[in-house]
């Protein structure tokens, strides 16, 4: 069967075609990598608008909306003039946009060391599997633990990573309880990080040591550099 024209294609096909060969862009970046295993990398970040959920310590609600509308070819270019090898798909939440996997898997061919930050509310699995997925499993202190997709846990790689952010001593109880339930250590790493202003980083790595978990303790180096500057 022979494709049917641009032009003949309903209004709806065209937009959907659209969504995956664009994406609303809040920001790009270029930075140090604060987070997780790469933390300390020079990293470009490519920061997404939008994101369905409302956790309680959200320090990026400037890209809940707004943002610009690009192709997907311009991305790719604003990356590659930096020069680096090290690249963030974050947001928002960037799974929310159908056009996120296309950009993951064009990194991934353009041999990028691709990150991805999710929240873990939405299906990771169209993600490239070359990519890094971190994955935020939300704690009860987020506000947002009812959207956590548990079915991800069963996709995830040894490349891939899950964050836990405490907010205080219960969330550290059920995250804890949550990684033994599920021998998450046993899949992939898994952090811990302080909630910044609710949980002293000595008081979680006290808690750390004293369960002897076999996680891993994560301070945001960008906020210790250069607080909640917006690009940074």
């Amino acid at each position: 069967m022979s494709e049917v024209p641009v032009a003949e294609r309903r209004p709806a096909d065209r937009a959907r075609g659209r969504e995956l060969q664009t994406l609303r862009i809040t920001e790009i970046f270029y930075s140090l990598q604060g987070e997780a295993r790469a933390a300390g990398a020079p990293t470009v970040f490519v920061r997404l608008t939008g994101c369905p959920l409302r956790c309680e310590y959200c320090d990026t609600a400037y890209a809940f909306h707004g943002g610009q509308r690009r192709e997907m070819d311009d991305i790719l270019a604003d990356v590659a003039a930096y020069g680096v090898q090290h690249i963030c798909v974050t947001g928002g939440e960037p799974l929310a946009q159908p056009g996120c996997a296309t950009l993951v898997r064009r990194l991934c061919d353009a041999g990028y060391g691709v990150a991805v930050e999710t929240s873990g509310a939405l299906d990771i699995r169209p993600i490239d599997t070359r990519a890094s997925r971190i994955v935020d499993l939300k704690t009860p202190g987020s506000g947002e633990c009812r959207r956590n997709r548990w079915d991800n846990l069963d996709a995830l790689t040894d490349d891939d990573q899950l964050k836990f952010v405490i907010c205080d001593h219960a969330d550290f109880d059920w995250a804890a309880a949550v990684c033994r339930e599920h021998s998450l250590w046993d899949r992939c790493p898994v952090w811990f990080s302080p909630s910044h202003g609710q949980v002293d980083p000595s008081a979680l790595a006290d808690w750390i040591l004293a369960d002897r978990l076999p996680v891993r303790l994560q301070l945001q180096l960008h906020k210790q550099l250069w607080g909640d500057q917006p690009g940074r």
